[in-house]
């Protein structure tokens, strides 16, 4: 764990280094400053900022890649849609019967509780519902909102008594609500030539909420409503920072970008955890086929600590339950279109897809592994 959060601490801080020292080398001289001045003077303000700031295509699973010319908004809705199915520990697949037959339980010994797990997850849908708003605050900070709405539903194996591969039968969680609202500013700090690199910092609110719960069928053939695991929960229970560093460039019909950020949880929430702590790194390029239409490829790694400290509320045979059983490291692939447009009723919106597939888990399991993931989005600016 120490290994881990290290790391992304080190990610934070380079990202902090890079946006000091990029802003400071690229300031513009009082003399360009004026400059520029007196091109705004001539009416030439609006259109450089438009060509300064102006929507560049790329992958749209990429946030904070655009700045807003100054006084202009921008709408948005994204829908993303992610599969989970099948159990992994470490880089190796392992099958239910393999799991409660070889897994220790975490609270074994404890009143009730089976030496091995009993009630394991078969698969996993999760669906987010994401509003966002957009505000040039000038031509150099973009203010930034989102608003996620969250669905999850889970289908569990429950095996009968305390040992064996009887299974007894299958029960479905669900939970659904408003997540962790995020605020941020993103400063652009080049936008000047084809060369870009926004510096992004966001705070996550916890709004989402932490003590779902649903009924479980138990090994005991009982049905009682108990707290849902850590993963079926809808928040993080913690302010959580947020920063990112994009950089991007274009030739000819082609861009190009890259982007570093991080999840880092500051402190403990409520029911006396914290989820671990994130980093990602991101490269894509992307061609404009045609001046309605951009196609873009990336992949992405990311590295997710596990869960420090414990929900005493959350204690059950099951994988889920324990909070060392989250995170790992994984590589996505994906594959995305954008159209922006020209004609007709959907003039001036820009509606783009995207589809991923992992190519490498490596989980801090027994734990589901990814299986593919979509996402949809709507902008429209004014």
């Amino acid at each position: 764990m120490k290994i881990k959060r290290l790391n992304v601490l080190q990610l934070s801080a380079a990202l902090l280094l890079c946006a000091t020292t990029a802003h400071a080398q690229m300031m513009p001289s009082n003399d360009m400053a004026g400059h520029k001045d007196h091109m705004n003077h001539k009416g030439m303000g609006h259109e450089m900022s438009h060509s300064m700031h102006g929507h560049g295509h790329g992958p749209i699973g990429v946030m904070g890649r655009h700045l807003m010319p100054k006084g202009k908004f921008m709408l948005g809705y994204r829908f993303g849609h992610m599969q989970m199915d099948g159990l992994r520990q470490g880089t190796t697949d392992i099958s239910p019967d393999q799991a409660v037959t070889t897994i220790p339980n975490r609270f074994a010994g404890m009143p009730g509780m089976p030496p091995t797990l009993r009630v394991v997850p078969s698969e996993m849908t999760m669906d987010m519902h994401m509003f966002s708003a957009m505000y040039g605050l000038s031509d150099n900070i973009t203010l930034m909102a989102m608003l996620p709405y969250i669905e999850k539903e889970m289908t569990a194996i429950t095996y009968q008594g305390p040992v064996g591969t009887t299974v007894l039968g299958t029960s479905k969680r669900n939970s659904q609500g408003i997540g962790d609202v995020r605020v941020s500013a993103a400063m652009g700090l080049l936008t000047q030539g084809p060369h870009k690199l926004n510096f992004t910092m966001g705070l996550s609110l916890p709004t989402g909420s932490i003590t779902e719960t649903g009924q479980m069928l138990t090994p005991m053939n009982m049905r009682p409503t108990a707290r849902l695991g850590y993963g079926m929960q809808l928040g993080s229970g913690t302010f959580d920072l947020m920063p990112a560093l994009t950089y991007q460039t274009s030739s000819g019909a082609f861009s190009y970008g890259a982007q570093l950020r991080g999840t880092f949880r500051l402190g403990t929430n409520d029911e006396g955890y914290a989820l671990g702590d994130e980093a990602a790194a991101t490269a894509w390029v992307s061609y404009k086929a045609a001046p309605w239409i951009s196609l873009s490829g990336r992949v992405e790694a990311s590295r997710v600590d596990h869960i420090s400290g414990i929900d005493t509320n959350i204690m059950m045979a099951s994988p889920g339950s324990d909070p060392l059983n989250y995170g790992g490291d994984r590589v996505m692939l994906f594959a995305g279109a954008d159209f922006s447009p020209k004609n007709g009723v959907l003039k001036g919106h820009k509606i783009g897809i995207e589809a991923g597939v992992p190519i490498y888990q490596d989980l801090n399991g027994p734990m589901l592994k990814a299986d593919w993931m979509l996402g949809v989005a709507w902008r429209k600016s004014f």
